[in-house]
């Protein structure tokens, strides 16, 4: 039987729930091109069905943040997925800030493993600074889903070279991320 993974690419393409910009980027785009080439990589192995978010660049969710997010996770949970991956891009004032970083709702948790996984893999493919796991409860993605969560900080938007990295290197991502969930199921 398949493996469930529901990759949410967060954000829309316009409000309401647009995402942060930086460097002349936005993040709905850059985190919308990463999850295709998730998908494409979980699919060509044989051992997922997966679920995206936002099949389509142009795919808007709800009418308000709050309606964006609750489709998102009603989707998830209506598909049974074994697994919810929230991509974002990160954003600080200083454009210094650099690194990728995972949020789950507790801690012991498999959603927890799940992202140590990612985070560890995805760090190894990309050469970003793996800046930790740490506990959000406060997240709705995370707090109504019924299968381990995780929201992705892939890198930070802001910052110039993660910037880059992110727009023109969508597959490094991809495949970290990949290779971190291959390694959270034992395949």
């Amino acid at each position: 039987m398949a493996i469930k993974i529901y990759i949410d690419q967060g954000h829309n393409p316009i409000n309401p729930n647009a995402g942060a910009e930086g460097n002349g980027l936005r993040e709905q785009d850059i985190v919308f091109r990463i999850g295709v080439a998730l998908a494409e990589l979980l699919r060509a192995n044989g051992n997922f069905e997966v679920r995206l978010s936002r099949p389509s660049a142009s795919t808007q969710l709800g009418t308000s943040t709050a309606s964006s997010l609750a489709a998102r996770v009603n989707e998830a949970n209506a598909f049974g997925a074994d697994a919810f991956i929230s991509l974002h891009t990160n954003a600080a004032a200083s454009s210094s800030a650099t690194g990728s970083e995972a949020f789950v709702f507790s801690r012991p948790s498999a959603a927890y493993d799940l992202a140590e996984d990612i985070l560890q893999r995805m760090t190894e493919a990309t050469g970003l600074n793996n800046r930790g796991v740490f506990v959000r409860n406060g997240l709705y993605v995370l707090r109504k889903t019924r299968m381990p969560a995780t929201l992705l900080e892939l890198g930070f938007i802001t910052n110039p070279s993660d910037a880059a990295l992110m727009n023109n290197n969508p597959n490094l991502f991809a495949t970290g991320i990949y290779q971190g969930i291959l390694q959270y199921f034992n395949l």
